[in-house]
C-alpha cells in the first residue's frame, strides 16, 4: 500500500480516526485534571491520594499495552480497537458513580488496562501505510491527536462550571462510544502474521524478537526517557499552576494548551523535516534543543522565578520532546514489520511504566517548588544522551 492510498475516498478520515483512537489516553489523563480537587473532597480523599490514581491510570495502560500487544499481532486490528473502545466506555460509565478512592483507582487501572487494547492498533496501521516515512506518519497522527491535550483541561474547566466532576467521566464514556462507530465504518485492517504458538509461549516468544534485536534497544531506552520527562511535567503541572502559583482553574486550561501547542509545533516540524534528514538525525537535533530548554528550566527554578518564566521554558522542551519520541518510536517500529503490535506494546509498557514512577517519587519528594520536576527532566535528557551516544559508539565499530 502507498502513503497515496489515503486519499482515496475510503481512507481519507483513516488519519484522523487513528489521532482519535490515540486521544482517548490524554483525554481520560488531562480531562480530570482541574477536578481533582473536587475529587479530593467528594471522595474523602487526599490531593496525593486522587494525584495517585493518575500514576495507577499510566500503570494500567503500560500492564495493557503489555498484555494486548502480542494479541494485535494475531487477532487484528480492528477487531480489538472495537474491543478496547467498549471496554473503556464501559469503566467510564463506572468511574461516573464511584464514591470510594479505592474504587477509583481499580477504576482508573481497568479503564487504562482496556483502552490500551485500543490505542495499541494504531502504529502498526501507521507504518503499513509510510513504511521507511513511518516517523513522518507518526508526527501527522500525534500533531491531530494533541488537540485531544490542548482542549481537554478547558473541557474539563468548562464541566466543572457547569456541573459536577462526575460529568467528565459520562464525556469520556460518550466520546469512546462516538469513536467505536467511526471504527465500525471506516477503520482499515492491515496483514497479520500468526504465531503457531499459544498462551505464554506466544507472548515468550513475541517480546524476545523484539528485546533481543540490538538496533532496537537504545531507541526503545530513548523513547521511555522522553515519556517520563513528559510525564514529570503532566504529573506535575497541577501543583506547580494551581497550588504553587496559586492561578485559576480558567487560567491552568491556557497555560496547559499552550505547553500543548508547543509539542504540536514539534509534531509538525518533524513532518516537514523529517524525510529529508531522516529520523536518526532528527533525534539528535530534537535532543540538542531539548538539552537548552531543559536547562534553561532547571535555572529558571533554581532561581524560583516567576510562573511565566517556568511557561516560556517548558513550552520548547515540550516541542523538543515530541521531535525525539516520534523519531525514536518510528526507529523502532521500522525494524519490525511483523511484530509491530508487541513493539508498540514495548514502547508503550515502558513508556507508561516509567511515567507511572513519576507520582510515587514526588509523593515521596513532597515538592515545595519547581526544581524536584526540573531536575527529574533534565536527568531524563542526560540518560536519553548518554544512551544515543552508546548506540553511535556501537554502530560506528
Amino acid at each position: 500500500m502507498s502513503t497515496d492510498d489515503i486519499r482515496t475516498p475510503s481512507r481519507r478520515l483513516l488519519l484522523p480516526l487513528l489521532a482519535s483512537i490515540v486521544a482517548i489516553t490524554p483525554l481520560a489523563v488531562d480531562m480530570y485534571l482541574p477536578a481533582m480537587v473536587q475529587i479530593a473532597a467528594d471522595l474523602g480523599a487526599t490531593m496525593p491520594q486522587v494525584q495517585i490514581s493518575l500514576s495507577v491510570y499510566l500503570g494500567g495502560y503500560a500492564l495493557g499495552m503489555l498484555f494486548f500487544g502480542p494479541i494485535a499481532d494475531q487477532m487484528g486490528r480492528r477487531r480489538l480497537a472495537r474491543i478496547g473502545l467498549g471496554l473503556f466506555a464501559l469503566c467510564s460509565l463506572a468511574l461516573a458513580f464511584c464514591q470510594d478512592i479505592h474504587l477509583f483507582w481499580a477504576l482508573r487501572a481497568a479503564q487504562a488496562f482496556t483502552g490500551a487494547a485500543a490505542t495499541v492498533v494504531v502504529p502498526g496501521i501507521i507504518r503499513h501505510i509510510y513504511q521507511q516515512n513511518t516517523a513522518k506518519g507518526m508526527s501527522y497522527v500525534s500533531m491531530i491527536m494533541m488537540i485531544a491535550p490542548l482542549i481537554a483541561p478547558s473541557i474539563g474547566s468548562l464541566i466543572l462550571s457547569l456541573a459536577q466532576w462526575q460529568v467528565i467521566f459520562l464525556t469520556l464514556a460518550g466520546y469512546a462510544v462516538f469513536i467505536l462507530v467511526w471504527v465500525q465504518m471506516h477503520l482499515i485492517d492491515i496483514p497479520i502474521y500468526r504465531s503457531e504458538k499459544r498462551g505464554l509461549r506466544l507472548f515468550f516468544e513475541s517480546y524476545s524478537v523484539v528485546l533481543s534485536e540490538p538496533k532496537a534497544r537504545a531507541d526503545i531506552l530513548s523513547s521511555m526517557l522522553a515519556s517520563f520527562a513528559f510525564f514529570c511535567f503532566l504529573t506535575s503541572v497541577p501543583f506547580i499552576y494551581l497550588d504553587y502559583f496559586e492561578v485559576s482553574e480558567q487560567l491552568f486550561g491556557v497555560l496547559f494548551a499552550f505547553n500543548v501547542i508547543a509539542l504540536m509545533i514539534g509534531n509538525f516540524v518533524n513532518t516537514r523535516v523529517v524525510p529529508k534528514v531522516g529520523s536518526r538525525r532528527m533525534l539528535f537535533i530534537g535532543l540538542a534543543l531539548a538539552f537548552i530548554a531543559g536547562g534553561t528550566l532547571l535555572t529558571v527554578s533554581l532561581m524560583q522565578q516567576s510562573l511565566y518564566f517556568i511557561v516560556f521554558s517548558i513550552a520548547p522542551l515540550m516541542m523538543s520532546l515530541g521531535i525525539i519520541a516520534s523519531n525514536a518510536d518510528a526507529l523502532i517500529l521500522m525494524e519490525f514489520e511483523r511484530n509491530s503490535g508487541t513493539a508498540t506494546a514495548v514502547i508503550g509498557t515502558l513508556r507508561f511504566g516509567s511515567g507511572a514512577l513519576v507520582g510515587p517519587i514526588l509523593a515521596l519528594i513532597h515538592p515545595e517548588n519547581a526544581v524536584p520536576f526540573s531536575s527529574m527532566m533534565f536527568s531524563a535528557l542526560v540518560l536519553i544522551l548518554l544512551t544515543q551516544f552508546w548506540h553511535h559508539k556501537k554502530n560506528a565499530r
